[in-house]
């Protein structure tokens, strides 16, 4: 791992365990909050996971925090950065789009302080997007198929050429 990877991942998941932790202590006080995201992400649950729908907006505080801090400790040690990068991503949207909806905001100081909250999780989310598609200078997934594929038709072509010269070669041994 280069220095840089291994000063930038351990800070871009830093943010993680902080907020992870807080929602952690204070799953009470952000349930209110995350009950308007989950309210709409409870129907979707319970049909990839049966009974995921039945739980409340505290438990999905709970699990989407768990879920956090294991992808933060992941990204932070560099075990499997890309997925770790990618959850990550994935439990940030519900998170901001549920903690920082400056647009519903009357308040004109809450306001100004949610849309900077709120841009602010999305400069994160470009950060984990970029190290979830970091393959650390190594080929990616759809190299690697394009390649083998590359390599597959050469040998193909390779093989074929030598079974005709081969068949020439018996052909002309048989006459």
């Amino acid at each position: 791992m280069t220095p840089v990877r291994l000063i930038a991942r351990p800070l871009l998941a830093s943010v993680f365990f902080v907020g992870a932790a807080n929602a952690l202590k204070n799953a009470e006080l952000i349930a209110p909050k995350a009950a308007r995201m989950t309210d709409r992400v409870a129907p979707l649950a319970d049909r990839v996971v049966p009974g995921a729908g039945q739980l409340d907006a505290k438990a999905y505080v709970r699990l989407n925090a768990g879920v956090q801090l294991v992808a933060a400790s992941a990204l932070a040690t560099g075990r499997m950065p890309r997925v770790a990068a990618l959850a990550l991503a994935g439990s940030l949207v519900p998170t901001t789009l549920a903690g920082h909806a400056f647009w519903e905001e009357s308040d004109p100081a809450a306001k100004k302080q949610h849309k900077l909250a709120f841009f602010t999780n999305t400069s994160v989310l470009g950060g984990l997007l970029l190290a979830g598609a970091d393959t650390e200078g190594k080929p990616g997934l759809a190299w690697r198929a394009g390649n083998a594929t590359r390599v597959a038709r050469k040998d193909a072509k390779r093989l074929a050429r030598d079974v005709r010269r081969e068949a020439k070669l018996a052909k002309a041994q048989l006459t």
